[in-house]
């Protein structure tokens, strides 16, 4: 493609941010200009891109009327403050934060619903989803031609690096003081992580459920495109870095037919099917690549209309920065 195009990253010096210019460099998206933003606390550092130190600045400052596709990397407050200024300088945007209503933004996984932007009017904006919502909606949108679903149950084990990098830093910190047998002083996470499981990601609402597993039911309804499919989810912390796991089951209102079933897998985009008999892990399989990996794909112990599988794949680069570039990979085609 001959045509470049102007960028603006905002949250550049966040986890998700500094890998999102990572992967446009790694692709070779049609970069005219790139423009790094952040809070006025980040703003004066650089990150590298192309071979050069690109500077950070001030999100608050920055013109939208310079560029014509900003991604959204900061948190929910972040967007909802700057979206509205980049849309009315007529700038595309991608939000990652999940902070914009689904009509006014839809959520997209180009392996699961890239139909959807085909509709969009200009200038676009469109969500990427929550890193939990993408690996889920990459595994079973395979699977929409061989099962008719009636439920989903996933159990999501998630890494610590969803948090940022703070909470990166409180694992290390805390594994460190066990490891040395020093007292160990919980700072962002409120009792001990390292070597532990905590139960809940956030804090839950009067009836038990967190906001995260709520914003996971949401957006896998809407990319997956059955709005009234039943999902019971339960979000627990891991003692890992980085890189998501999965324990989902699947009812069908049929039996599972588990030929079709690892056929349909091996061959869909951004899946790694893993042979039976062997299994996949973050740390060994997922992180750093851009596939989610599928394991121990079986029917139920007395179900015949059940399938079990395991997933992982990386929170933060298939799960975040990947996603959004794929997206935008798509949207370009229609940029003026």
């Amino acid at each position: 493609m001959s045509q470049s195009f102007d960028i603006a990253v905002i949250g550049a010096t966040g986890t998700v941010g500094e890998t999102l210019v990572q992967i446009l460099e790694e692709r070779d998206f049609p970069m005219g200009n790139l423009h790094l933003l952040a809070s006025s606390e980040s703003a004066g550092s650089s990150v590298m891109f192309r071979g050069k130190n690109v500077r950070v600045r001030e999100v608050d400052e920055f013109d939208f009327s310079k560029v014509q596709l900003a991604f959204f990397a900061a948190g929910p407050a972040v967007t909802l403050s700057f979206a509205p200024r980049a849309t009315a300088a007529g700038c595309a945007l991608i939000d990652l934060s999940g902070a914009l209503p689904a009509e006014q933004a839809p959520q997209i996984v180009p392996e699961a619903n890239a139909q959807v932007l085909s509709g969009l009017g200009t200038p676009f904006q469109v969500s990427s989803p929550s890193a939990s919502a993408i690996a889920l909606a990459v595994a079973l949108a395979p699977l929409r031609d061989c099962l008719d679903v009636q439920r989903i149950s996933v159990t999501a084990s998630l890494a610590v690096s969803a948090l940022g990098r703070v909470a990166v830093t409180e694992l290390a910190r805390q594994t460190a003081e066990l490891l040395n047998v020093r007292p160990l002083e919980p700072t962002f996470f409120d009792r001990q992580m390292a070597f532990n499981l905590l139960a809940q990601v956030g804090t839950p609402d009067e009836q038990g459920h967190t906001l995260l597993e709520k914003r996971l039911v949401r957006e896998l309804r809407q990319v997956l495109d059955q709005p009234l499919l039943k999902i019971s989810v339960t979000c627990i912390q891991a003692p890992v870095f980085f890189g998501d796991s999965f324990s989902v089951t699947v009812q069908s209102a049929h039996a599972i037919d588990l030929t079709k079933v690892n056929a349909a897998l091996q061959t869909a985009p951004g899946v790694e099917l893993v042979e039976a008999g062997d299994y996949p892990t973050p740390v060994g399989d997922a992180v750093g690549q851009d596939v989610v990996y599928i394991g121990r794909v079986r029917g139920g112990i007395d179900d015949p209309a059940e399938l079990n599988m395991w997933l992982t794949s990386d929170n933060v680069r298939k799960g975040a920065a990947l996603n959004a570039v794929q997206v935008a990979e798509l949207l370009i085609k229609d940029l003026p």
